[in-house]
């Protein structure tokens, strides 16, 4: 039963506060261990973590854990509080397993964040990704005083910083994706973090980027001194039969392709100089299948967004028992 899917999916979205508590009193248990690993000094009880966008201003870890995270993204997070695009924002299409959404960084901003992930400090469970963006109205060649703005104020609770350049739903955000904006930009934010204990600094790309110019990107980072990358945020393109407007960002299951080979590219362009980067895969995992898919390919870590409005909030455990049970 998954009686969220027959609200209208905004209904189902702003329910979700009050029943993800529920469902995680009821059924939350041990963060399940699987596929356990190390990275840079975090810890990782199993590789499946939420995608950026899902919980958003850090409001639901302890239910995250109980359900089974094994690392928590929270954000896009916004210096200042916004409020999301107007008009539609989000929908979803059963028989495509797809879901649309151009929401717009919508955030209560870096203060009310910072509240939200101080309350949580004392009982850290897993690692916590931060997701930082610009505000909207913040024009691209100011934008890294925005991202550098979070940095220093974040830097006591993210265990890894994710640069969000990628949405395509704030305008002209994915320029900074381009070689002379990707320099101004990730440069003064990996000096920033290297100045203090550091902390890893990923960055998050779209997939609609031509496969060279993904490559070029990855390389581009790569020289720049990341740590790693989340590969992918949502799709501008449709899928025959999709009813979705042209614009707003597309996930689910029509991501997948798109999604894999991203990882297949960055796997490629990286090369011998992959070692000690980090690699997340998002996008189109839907199944346990998907889940162990992406790690064969390279992955070390997977996300997932459209998976739990689909299949539901139990997809972490699930996972778990469906690894053990092929062991």
């Amino acid at each position: 039963m998954r009686p969220w899917l027959l609200l209208p999916p905004q209904w189902a979205h702003d329910l979700s506060s009050l029943g993800l508590p529920l469902y995680s009193l009821i059924h939350g248990r041990k963060t399940p261990h699987w596929k356990s690993f190390t990275w840079r000094g975090l810890e990782f009880a199993n590789p499946m973590g939420i995608a950026g966008g899902v919980d958003k201003n850090a409001e639901h870890l302890k239910e995250w854990w109980a359900l089974g995270c094994g690392f928590v993204e929270v954000g896009t997070i916004t210096p200042r509080a916004q409020t999301p695009n107007p008009g539609k924002i989000m929908d979803r299409d059963l028989e495509l397993q797809a879901m649309w959404n151009k929401m717009g960084f919508p955030s209560d901003g870096g203060d009310e964040v910072f509240h939200n992930l101080a309350s949580y400090a004392p009982n850290y469970r897993t690692p916590i990704f931060v997701n930082i963006g610009k505000n909207r109205h913040t024009p691209n060649n100011d934008a890294v005083a925005d991202y550098l703005t979070l940095v220093d104020q974040f830097r006591p609770f993210a265990d890894a910083f994710v640069v969000n350049i990628s949405s395509p739903n704030t305008a002209g955000l994915r320029d900074l994706q381009k070689k002379e904006n990707l320099r101004a930009l990730i440069g003064p934010i990996v000096d920033r973090v290297s100045h203090f204990e550091p902390t890893p600094v990923l960055v998050k790309l779209s997939p609609d980027m031509g496969e060279e110019g993904l490559a070029e990107a990855v390389s581009n980072c790569q020289e720049l001194g990341v740590d790693g990358f989340v590969l992918t945020n949502t799709t501008l393109s449709r899928p025959a039969g999709c009813h979705f407007p042209a614009e707003g960002g597309l996930s689910g299951a029509p991501l997948k392709q798109l999604s894999q080979r991203a990882l297949q590219i960055a796997v490629q362009t990286l090369g011998k100089k992959r070692e000690g980067l980090l690699l997340v895969s998002v996008g189109g995992i839907m199944s346990p299948e998907d889940v162990f898919e992406r790690l064969q390919m390279g992955a070390d870590l997977v996300q997932i967004y459209s998976a739990l409005v689909f299949h539901g909030p139990g997809f972490f455990h699930d996972v778990a028992r469906r690894y053990n049970d092929g062991r």
